[in-house]
């Protein structure tokens, strides 16, 4: 690489071979080569002699630190100090010299703070009364509140939406081939169980990767095999088995690697990892575990335990089959028809395909047009009877498209309403084309079958097998194995799953004590939840991060142990103001120094419950299948292509209660997102969320503040808060103690009341009506098989239904002056930010 220009030449070389190579194999290396142009640039300018880059070259001491997250957990030894908890002591020993703490927040805030934390929802006026007029002492008195919100249905809802953020949760498979995938909820309500019941983590873990090896008979055990398949998956038959086979098993090797070990896997399927210990053979002997590992929607009882009711929807999807079905019946007479047709224009006698007919109609075969012609087929020569589609016009080569496509569509929406889990089974791998039904395991699992062998990829390649491996873990912690994982085809993931609950294993333990520490300050110990490798950030507070893996072991894995003692501590109860400011941002500018409560947004789904909660409309109900709320409608409405034709229009629950429960319920299509939870920065459900960002941008005011959902949010508000008062004075009060948690300020009672009195008087009597829900909506598309356009009309049964939430035509002016002052209050800090 010496001479003029030489280390340019050759980084830009190499830098374009790999991205090229990146695109070809996938995207799954591309950030780690942008690190490694980044370093391998470092390296070459260095060897030119250029100083600045001199300090690339790692020394034992950069190695030995870069490697902290594989060193065995040792927690610090703590003082005994009773007024001050030990997370407070290892973080006042690391706070900056001459930096005061703030004070505690005034118990509102820390109600608010606390109740949002654990349930994602806001207190309501009477818990705010209970906890600011209760005599005891801040700490017995917070203690109780915490207890009572772990004990909430509700925080098992939370702490789910954290969970799946990981995990990428969706209701539908993504790609092109968008299909529902019916069992899905199941296994985010089996989360949600999870979580309220406090089930140890390292059980958690276990039963995700390998709860049907553990225990095949538990239909629980089953559903919490979902996790396995949460990624986006297809297998048309426009591509290769074989790499749709090689797609699930990296994509399910990373996943496990990310959100459990807080590694990214994929860095070293093409390659020896870069940076961190994790040579290619630990890739592919991690997904040797899964090579026995097969998709499936299997049978799973439902439990007594789940919510079953609710199922009205379904009648809507079978309305939808009759429609699909009296489609392809017009359209098979017409066949016929042309059928006849056809025979007479080419001269040729139509007797025996006319007995064919008459016998598949008596039999009622359906379809009786391709059955006849199946037969047929079998007695003639292709030229000697009537092509498919015969006759067909563009539009009617359409509309069988569309009817066909559909009814495959709907076999795996109906699944949604039946006992069935989106789950794996352990086997060789079948022979598949393609998926166009949900897919059954083997009527007989055998442990006898031979299982399929894994071989290292050369360069990530499919088409390119290497070195033979088995079945293993990572290598720089294989002395934690017990004994070698099993070859056989049951037992793989069971014995990778006790590896990485292993109690010993410093990776597992770090990972989610850190996650749960970011749940609750917004900031993680370790910057990237994700990744605890080289490329990764280090711990802020490396002792405090220790200290809190050791204490999840010592009280039985248990999570709810975990948030006791984060919440007791000083540093969560703090006021998110600082006395000294200019000292705060001096010595503590990103807030990890914990001297203050970093303050955050609260994320989509609280905003969206929180306004529910306030409005009165939500409806509290745990688990079921997804509902479908009011998006907006020209993103609900608009055409979506799945397999090839259009799939069905998002259409809202007919009822307001049926629409109106947890955003966590809401249906959540890969290929259809809800804007107002988009802009509000939840994230895509294609790759893993370690952390929620939280950006600041304007179609963020168009959502608040010009939507139509807010508006009805703030006409239900503001006729909830006056029917349960008596004055406009206790409205007032009413609705800031529903949304802020709080009591009216000096003189904001009156600013209030007069600006509504302004508002009044600028509105008119009476308002327009909003136009109904849509029943219909006309499609337009070009017909791949004639290339001409065609159009037909999609019924929305559901529409036909639907009850309008309260809008501002349904009131009088006083009330819908009122619900602008609730719009406002909406929008506002106090309401958006958690302090």
């Amino acid at each position: 690489m010496a001479g003029e220009g030489g280390a340019d030449r050759d980084v830009a070389r190499w830098s374009i071979a790999h991205r090229v190579w990146a695109f070809v194999m996938g995207a799954a290396c591309l950030g780690c080569i942008c690190v490694i142009n980044e370093s391998w640039l470092a390296r070459a300018a260095a060897e030119d002699g250029d100083a600045q880059y001199e300090d690339v070259r790692d020394d034992e001491a950069q190695v030995d630190e870069a490697q902290w997250a594989y060193q065995p957990v040792e927690p610090p030894v703590i003082a005994v100090d009773d007024s001050r908890t030990p997370i407070d002591q290892l973080i006042e020993q690391a706070m900056a010299a001459g930096l005061e703490p703030a004070a505690a927040a005034d118990r509102e805030t820390l109600l608010r703070r606390a109740s949002f934390d654990l349930t994602g929802l806001p207190p309501t006026p009477q818990e705010c009364a209970a906890f600011v007029d209760d005599p005891r002492p801040l700490a017995e008195a917070f203690a109780a509140v915490v207890e009572r919100l772990l004990s909430s249905p509700h925080y098992g809802e939370r702490m789910a939406q954290h969970w799946l953020d990981v995990v990428r949760y969706a209701d539908s498979s993504g790609l092109a081939n968008d299909f529902h995938r019916g069992g899905a909820w199941r296994y985010r309500d089996y989360v949600v169980r999870s979580f309220n019941n406090d089930t140890p983590y390292d059980q958690f873990v276990i039963e995700q990767i390998a709860g049907d090896e553990l225990d095949p008979s538990n239909p629980e055990r089953i559903v919490a095999t979902g996790f396995l398949r949460m990624g986006p998956w297809e297998l048309t038959g426009m591509e290769v088995a074989r790499v749709a086979r090689q797609r699930f098993l990296d994509d399910v090797t990373n996943s496990v690697g990310e959100t459990f070990l807080a590694h990214s896997l994929q860095c070293a399927r093409c390659h020896d990892h870069m940076f961190d210990p994790v040579p290619t053979s630990d890739y592919y002997s991690i997904q040797a575990v899964f090579a026995t590992t097969q998709l499936a929607e299997r049978a799973a009882a439902w439990l007594p335990e789940e919510q079953t009711s609710g199922f009205d929807r379904q009648a809507y999807l079978a309305e939808r089959r009759q429609r699909y079905q009296a489609t392809l019946r017009e359209l098979d007479a017409v066949l016929l028809e042309n059928a006849t047709a056809w025979y007479a224009t080419n001269g040729l006698s139509d007797q025996r395909w006319q007995e064919i007919v008459a016998e598949c109609s008596a039999r009622d075969a359906g379809d009786v047009f391709p059955a006849a012609r199946r037969r047929i087929a079998k007695e003639a020569s292709e030229d000697a009877y009537p092509p498919k589609l015969v006759g067909f016009t563009t539009e009617q080569f359409g509309r069988e498209r569309v009817a066909r496509k559909g009814l495959q569509r709907l076999v795996f929406e109906e699944e949604t309403y039946e006992p069935y889990a989106l789950a794996v089974y352990d086997g060789p791998t079948p022979r598949t084309k393609s998926i166009t039904a949900p897919v059954r395991p083997p009527q007989k699992l055998s442990d006898d079958a031979e299982a399929d062998d894994t071989h290292v990829l050369v360069g990530g390649d499919p088409f390119a097998p290497g070195e033979l491996v088995q079945p293993g873990v990572l290598s720089i912690l294989n002395g934690l194995l017990e004994e070698p994982i099993t070859e056989q085809v049951r037992g793989r993931r069971l014995g990778l799953a006790r590896w990485i609950a292993d109690a010993r294993n410093p990776l597992t333990t770090r990972t989610i004590v850190n996650r749960v520490w970011m749940w609750h300050f917004g900031t993680p110990l370790a910057a990237n939840p994700n990744n605890f490798g080289d490329t990764g950030g280090r711990p802020t507070h490396p002792q405090l991060l220790e200290y809190l893996a050791d204490r999840l072991v010592e009280t039985g894995w248990s999570l709810k142990a975990l948030h006791r003692e984060i919440m007791a501590t000083s540093a969560y109860q703090r006021a998110a103001e600082h006395p000294q400011p200019e000292r705060l941002r001096e010595c503590d500018p990103s807030l990890t120094a914990y001297a203050v409560f970093p303050p955050r947004r609260l994320s989509a789904e609280e905003l969206r419950d929180a306004m529910l909660a306030v409005s009165g409309e939500l409806n509290t109900e745990v688990g079921g299948v997804p509902c479908y709320p009011e998006i907006n409608r020209e993103v609900a409405l608009q055409p979506r292509q799945v397999m090839g034709a259009f799939a069905a229009a998002w259409t809202p629950d007919p009822l307001p209660h049926q629409r109106h429960r947890r955003t966590l319920y809401a249906c959540r299509l890969r290929g259809l997102t809800d804007p107002m939870v988009e802009v509000f920065n939840a994230p895509p459900a294609d790759f893993s969320c370690e952390r929620r960002e939280a950006s600041n941008v304007t179609p963020q005011v168009f959502a608040m503040l010009n939507s139509r959902r807010m508006t009805q949010r703030a006409v239900a508000t503001a006729v909830r808060c006056l029917q349960e008062t008596d004055s406009d004075e206790a409205a007032v009060a009413r609705c800031l103690a529903l949304a802020y948690g709080r009591t009216p300020r000096d003189r904001e009672t009156q600013r209030l009341l007069q600006a509504w009195e302004e508002i009044e008087q600028s509105l008119p009597e009476e308002t327009p009506r909003w136009e109904a829900w849509p029943t219909q909506v006309e499609r337009e598309a070009v017909e791949e098989n004639t290339g001409d356009t065609f159009r037909f009309t999609e019924t929305l049964p559901a529409a036909e239904d639907f009850v309008p939430d309260l809008q501002p035509a349904d009131v009088d002016r006083h009330t819908r002056a009122f619900a602008d002052i609730c719009l406002a209050i909406f929008n506002s800090n106090e309401f958006v930010y958690l302090y």
